[in-house]
């Protein structure tokens, strides 16, 4: 099961201060809108969402069908194929995928420690 492109979603107090704290550390903006209070960072492979006042909490985030660099992958798993195994492990979601769809969907669990984790597929 590939669950693509992995980044790191952050809730923030005030999005420009903390891009300029990753900028520091060597980030710099990949894509996002930050009139839009979100900015995606890279540094190598790593990535980190910056999101102002969007969600309550940090989520780690899986991007079935992507790269790190947000590009289309020939091959991957899809997020209603994930959502399948999730439940067939008897893995509680909270928010899941349309399983008569096509493309773009999400699901959203928790992991045993309460840390939200968001399968949002884009293609």
């Amino acid at each position: 099961m590939e669950l693509g492109a992995f980044s790191a979603s952050l809730n923030v107090k005030d999005i420009n201060k903390s891009m300029q704290f990753y900028e520091t550390l060597g980030f710099s903006v990949f894509a996002g809108d930050i009139e839009m209070n979100y900015v995606i960072m890279k540094n190598g492979n790593a990535v980190i969402g910056l999101f102002q006042g969007m969600f309550e909490n940090n989520i780690l985030t899986f991007n079935p069908g992507w790269d790190q660099n947000a590009n289309k992958l020939d091959t991957f798993t899809d997020v209603r194929e994930i959502q399948k195994h999730l439940k067939s492990k008897s893995i509680k979601l909270e928010r899941e995928a349309d399983e008569n769809t096509n493309g773009p969907a999400s699901l959203v669990l928790f992991d045993p420690d309460g840390n939200t984790i968001l399968v949002d597929q884009h293609v």
